[in-house]
């Protein structure tokens, strides 16, 4: 293991991590050697992510809890912190989604709940750990945001408008808590195939509209985004605050 990626002794906090991008994150994180806190709303997801990386050797423990409750967050924070006296690396993974279709046909309770986890959450997660790794010397937090949030995605209006403010967020923090050693970054996926992302991924009409976008012709495995989180979270990055690392086959530099 290159010690530039080592994550030896390292407390690490993967929120929505019991499938998907979280869950390839947070075994990629526990097999450069963190103790990962896999966390997510139901116990039994995250208890399967947890043992499979036990049985691969790796150190975790699985905490439930709701990205978007205020008590539930600051009861996890306040665990890990009882627990493990730290917390180096927070990943602002869970999201949500709920809405696809116009603008204009948006419900509030659509607008509200993917505010509230998509970027109140990510804030107020951001905030509670920061106060720990700047207590303990420093830190690094890196936002699970979307290429959406540069390019707004087809009947994704709301969606697409919190991971733009994540954007904002990652850079906002990253300026002001600079001063300790907290380095704050985003990694911006393109199409990915989770059950998140299912409804893009299942549809061929969508898909086949899709991917001629995509000069590698193809959309992500959740294993391919988790590299960039670890170049973010680990020594390798030691220099890289404020960034936003693409991850999207080609997209953004346009089709053909």
């Amino acid at each position: 293991m290159s010690a530039l990626f080592s994550l030896d002794g390292k407390v690490a906090l993967v929120t929505g991590s019991s499938r998907g991008i979280g869950e390839s994150t947070a075994k990629l994180l526990a097999a450069q050697g963190a103790h990962v806190v896999v966390s997510s709303r139901k116990q039994d997801g995250i208890d399967r992510v947890c043992a499979e990386i036990q049985a691969a050797g790796g150190k975790a423990s699985a905490f439930a809890c709701h990205a978007g409750d205020l008590e539930q967050m600051t009861g996890l924070i306040t665990r890990i912190d009882q627990e493990f006296g730290k917390l180096d690396i927070l990943v602002n993974n869970a999201a949500t989604n709920p809405h696809f279709g116009n603008v204009l046909d948006t419900p509030v309770e659509a607008i509200d709940k993917t505010v509230e986890v998509n970027l109140r959450g990510y804030y107020l997660m951001s905030q509670m750990a920061g106060r720990v790794m700047k207590r303990e010397g420093g830190g690094a937090i890196v936002n699970i945001a979307s290429i959406n949030g540069i390019r707004p995605g087809n009947f994704q209006g709301i969606y697409s408008i919190t991971k733009a403010a994540v954007i904002n967020m990652t850079q906002a923090f990253a300026k002001e808590c600079a001063a300790f050693n907290i380095r704050c970054n985003a990694v911006l996926p393109g199409l990915t195939r989770t059950k998140f992302a299912s409804a893009l991924t299942e549809n061929e009409q969508i898909l086949n509209s899709v991917l001629p976008l995509i000069p590698m012709k193809r959309y992500a495995e959740p294993d391919e985004i988790a590299p960039a989180v670890l170049f973010l979270a680990s020594p390798a990055a030691s220099y890289v605050t404020g960034t936003c690392l693409t991850a999207d086959g080609g997209f953004m530099a346009g089709g053909l």
